[in-house]
Order: C-alpha cells, then sequence, then structure tokens
C-alpha cells in the first residue's frame, strides 16, 4: 500500500531521512483509558515500513494487541527542526523480534558488547517484532528558517 504524502518531501526525501535517522520512534497507541500513549523506541526503515521490538510482556505490546492503529513520530530534539510523523497499522509477530533487535543494538549502539545489549540479547527470543505499515505521512523541515 502507497502511504498518502503531505509535505515538503517526496516519498525519496522521506525515504532517505527514514533510513538514516538514529533518533528513537515515538510510538503511539491507545490506552484501554481511551487516553493515548506514547512510546520511544528504537526502529529501523526498510521497504517502506518501520521495524521495531519489544518484550513479549511490555505493556506496548499488550496495547498492540488490543488495537492496530498507531501513530508515529521520527524527529530530533534540537535545531534544525525537521521530520516525519504519520498514521499507519502495525502488525506483531511474538518471538519473532531477536535478529531485529541485533541489528539495531548496532544501529544505535555501534555492537553488541555493551552490558545492555547481552542482557537484551539473553532473551532476545522474547522479543516480539513490531511492523509499522504507514498509511499517511506528514514530512516538516525549518533547516531554512534556523
Amino acid at each position: 500500500m502507497v502511504a498518502v504524502l503531505k509535505g515538503p518531501w517526496s516519498q525519496g526525501e522521506i525515504d532517505e531521512y527514514l533510513t538514516e535517522a538514529t533518533v528513537p520512534l515515538r510510538l503511539a497507541c491507545l490506552g484501554g483509558d481511551g487516553f493515548p500513549r506514547v512510546v520511544s523506541v528504537w526502529y529501523r526503515y526498510a521497504a517502506g515500513r518501520l521495524y521495531c521490538v519489544s518484550h513479549r510482556d511490555a505493556p506496548l505490546v499488550r496495547l498492540l494487541e488490543r488495537g492496530d492503529r498507531v501513530g508515529f513520530e521520527v524527529s530530533p530534539n534540537e535545531p534544525p527542526y525537521r521530520g516525519v510523523r504519520g498514521q499507519g497499522i502495525a502488525t506483531l509477530q511474538d518471538g519473532a523480534g531477536g535478529e531485529e533487535l541485533a541489528g539495531l543494538l548496532q544501529r544505535y549502539l555501534g555492537g553488541t558488547d555493551s552490558d545492555l545489549a547481552q542482557w537484551l540479547l539473553s532473551r532476545a527470543e522474547e522479543e516480539t517484532l513490531i511492523t509499522v505499515e504507514p498509511l499517511r505521512l506528514f514530512s516538516w523541515d525549518y533547516s531554512a528558517r534556523m
């Protein structure tokens, strides 16, 4: 499915940004009380989809089991302010996040030698793969103003 685009960037520019940015993805879903929850997770972007992992017992996974509609944003907290936000559908694959986790550790930590990386990898078979298929993408870029 091709996402609806709004904002100054083309699909190619959005793809490049999401591929290269190494800030966490802010993933939003609805809680049982009807209020949104926003969770920051590491991600990888490939073939038009966002890939994340979370432990199968994490509250995020429980929320996504109840509702697959999500919002997301990838943007830095410092100038120049630019990024991509959107809406999409999340799917879960229990136990399929281990390989993705290793790649995310490489991407965000530069390897798997740290204590954090080793602890996360020790339970890799318990990781749930979260795949987000964007339906709408909104880009913004205030670089010229800054």
